[in-house]
């Protein structure tokens, strides 16, 4: 029964933080209001849902360095999760299943997130060239669920190259994050809301700027994919 009220009080919460974020991608065309909307959208999560974030490398940032964060992906609670704890203006790049989606999907298409059709390699690569165009001319930091999907089992599927085909245009720093304990507070395909800690970890960037050829996007992709897991099942041992 209580997971049920949280389930409500998160939808309203979210239809609400939803409609203020088309105004503002509306009137503010640079965005700086509808990132701090996004804070206060993932907070309300968090706290409605018994959340408290366990947050971990910060220190390993710099403030003015645009990144392409490379994240594990368990859990529907990952992305407010990152939302909250990201201290850059991100931009999240997202399938374009939940542009569909009324009202939620509608702002995220209006605001500065991505959107890609890993169906379509043109629409795809359009969608890389937006975020390169993102974070080389306005500095911002990009977001990316390299698996593609959510983990049935909170196990990290393979890599998909798009973040690595990605810092082989831009040259800039992949930042490895790794996120466990969201599949316990929420499963995918499962609608009970379990309060608890995520354990998120930022590690050191990972430089990319000597990207040459296809062989080095895919030997990035298993070192990056490699720290996730380690620092992942860390944490998950730390806090079980």
């Amino acid at each position: 029964m209580l997971s049920y009220i949280k389930l409500i009080l998160i939808i309203l919460h979210s239809v609400i933080h939803s409609f203020l974020a088309l105004i503002f991608a509306v009137l503010d065309r640079s965005h700086h209001l509808y990132f701090k909307l996004s804070k206060t959208f993932s907070w309300g999560v968090l706290f409605l849902s018994g959340v408290r974030l366990h947050i971990t490398g910060l220190e390993n940032l710099q403030n003015n360095m645009p990144y392409i964060f490379v994240s594990n992906h368990s859990s529907q609670f990952d992305i407010p999760t990152l939302q909250f704890a990201l201290p850059h203006e991100t931009c999240i790049v997202y399938k374009k299943e939940l542009g569909k989606i009324p009202l939620f999907g509608w702002q995220m298409r209006l605001g500065p997130y991505i959107m890609i059709d890993r169906e379509n390699r043109e629409s795809a690569a359009r969608s890389i060239e937006i975020a390169k165009k993102v974070m080389s001319e306005k500095r911002r930091s990009i977001l990316l669920f390299a698996e593609g999907t959510r983990s049935k089992t909170g196990e990290v599927q393979p890599f998909k190259r798009g973040a690595f085909y990605l810092a082989a245009k831009v040259g800039f720093p992949i930042v490895p994050v790794s996120i466990s304990g969201a599949e316990k507070i929420l499963p995918k395909g499962k609608f009970n809301i379990k309060g608890g800690v995520i354990n998120v970890h930022f590690e050191k960037p990972v430089t990319a700027g000597n990207i040459l050829s296809k062989k080095d996007e895919l030997e990035l992709m298993e070192k990056v994919r490699n720290i996730i897991i380690e620092h992942r099942d860390i944490k998950s041992d730390s806090f079980a």
